[in-house]
This record gives structure tokens, C-alpha cells and sequence, in this order.
């Protein structure tokens, strides 16, 4: 069966960039760079789409976000 996502859990670089605080760049960086960085979910042509939870988590794992936030 199809895991199912809420619409206002889906990001792109630009959201995770701004909930994170940092540049939209930086998560293209982690994308190629670190391995453990979620994959996303989808491919469209406007770009690529994250579930926000598995991003929040790698971000809480790695240190990139507090765990008070």
C-alpha cells in the first residue's frame, strides 16, 4: 500500500531552507553530500519534494535542529 502524505508536510529546498533557517543552497549541499539526508519523496519538474518529518528528524539527529524547537 502507498505510504500517504499530508499536503502541508510536503517542502521543497526552499522550505526546508527557511524552517531551518539556513540557505537554499546548503540543502542542496547536504542532499549530495551526507548520505543520511532524507530522500524525496517526489521528482517534478518544479523541483524535488520532501516529507517535512523525515527532514525534521534528520535535522534533530545530525544537530541542525534543537531538540527544544
Amino acid at each position: 500500500m502507498p505510504r500517504r502524505y499530508e499536503a502541508d508536510q510536503l517542502v521543497g529546498a526552499a522550505e526546508i531552507a527557511q524552517r531551518m533557517g539556513c540557505a537554499k543552497n546548503v540543502v542542496h549541499n547536504w542532499e549530495r553530500r551526507d548520505p543520511t539526508f532524507p530522500r524525496p519523496i517526489a521528482r517534478l519538474v518544479m523541483g524535488k519534494l520532501w516529507h517535512w518529518p523525515d527532514v525534521e528528524a534528520w535535522g534533530r539527529r545530525t544537530g541542525r535542529i534543537d531538540e527544544v524547537s
